[in-house]
């Protein structure tokens, strides 16, 4: 009798840690981006190489400050990737970091799937939002955007607990 109510003790604090488990990695720590009106959507000029602002609507994120890769965003915008890689840094190989479930608006695989077949276009957004992070866009030919953050190479050296090499920025203190 007291094997059965261990192993019962047991299963049940499994299933309370598997879900407690479940219930931080999936829903916990995110929030909902406040949005600011005309700089929630970002792309680096290949003149000035700096962030500029583009036209959009319908702008949504979710964001975590337990860690700088949970950002996802989606949006629209009239403008198509074609013009948009006219005048702003196209990014090759970018690839979307799957978002909760219940984020409804991003699916990291069919975002995936449009940019290998060219129907949506990679842009840089923000190069080291935060150190060793860049935030990139997408834009699909329907108009539809996705933002997410991304390790950049410079980060990948540096939180891997190298030196960062000549070519990158200082890391900051303590870090």
């Amino acid at each position: 009798m007291i094997g059965k109510i261990l192993a019962a003790c047991i299963v049940l604090t499994a299933l309370v840690a598997g879900g407690a488990m479940y219930y931080l990695q999936v829903y916990a720590y995110y929030v909902s981006v406040d949005v600011h009106g005309s700089e929630d959507v970002l792309l680096t000029s290949q003149v000035s190489k700096q962030p500029e602002a583009i036209a959009y609507s319908d702008f949504q994120a979710i964001d975590s400050n337990s860690s700088p890769i949970r950002y996802r965003g989606c949006f629209t915008t009239a403008q198509s990737p074609q013009m948009l890689a006219q005048r702003y840094q196209v990014i090759k190989g970018a690839e979307p970091r799957v978002a909760p479930g219940w984020f409804a608006c991003f699916e990291a695989d069919r975002i995936g799937a449009a940019l290998e077949s060219g129907e949506a276009v990679a842009f840089m957004g923000t190069e080291n939002i935060h150190y060793g992070i860049d935030r990139i866009v997408a834009v699909s030919s329907d108009g539809t955007g996705y933002v997410w953050h991304r390790i950049n190479r410079c980060g990948t050296i540096v939180f891997a607990g190298r030196a960062a090499p000549s070519d990158c920025p200082k890391p900051p203190e303590g870090d």
